[in-house]
């Protein structure tokens, strides 16, 4: 189960079999200012994993926000979720609503200029 608003999207799973995965995760995202990096989205991953408590915190500046999904399947990964349930994407209608949401609310468009140091 998934269910998005902007802002927050909440995804539900309860385990089929022994060695399936169960988890109840909260995403919460905003833009903020980075002192350094300038105007970015801010995400907190919040939830259990198999009833281990999980609550982490990253950034994106704005010009990487795009690739949060790769951030939070590292996360989802480190916590015990095996790599053959751990992608945002088989969400894939949450996954988009969240993408237009995170580049409505950074006003990014197609063809915005890419920090070189964010490349390496």
């Amino acid at each position: 189960m998934a269910t998005f608003e902007p802002g927050h999207l909440h995804i539900e799973r309860h385990a089929l079999n022994k060695d399936d995965v169960s988890y109840d995760l909260l995403l919460d995202y905003e833009v903020v200012q980075d002192p350094k990096e300038g105007k970015g989205m801010q995400f907190i991953l919040h939830g259990s994993i198999e009833g281990n408590d999980v609550n982490e915190t990253f950034f994106l500046p704005k010009d990487q926000a795009y690739n949060f999904a790769s951030n939070i399947t590292k996360i989802l990964e480190k916590n015990g979720i095996p790599k053959a349930h751990s992608s945002l994407g088989s969400n894939h209608k949450f996954y988009d609503l969240m993408f237009e949401d995170v580049r409505v609310q950074l006003d990014m468009k197609s063809g915005d200029p890419v920090k070189p140091e964010h490349l390496e």
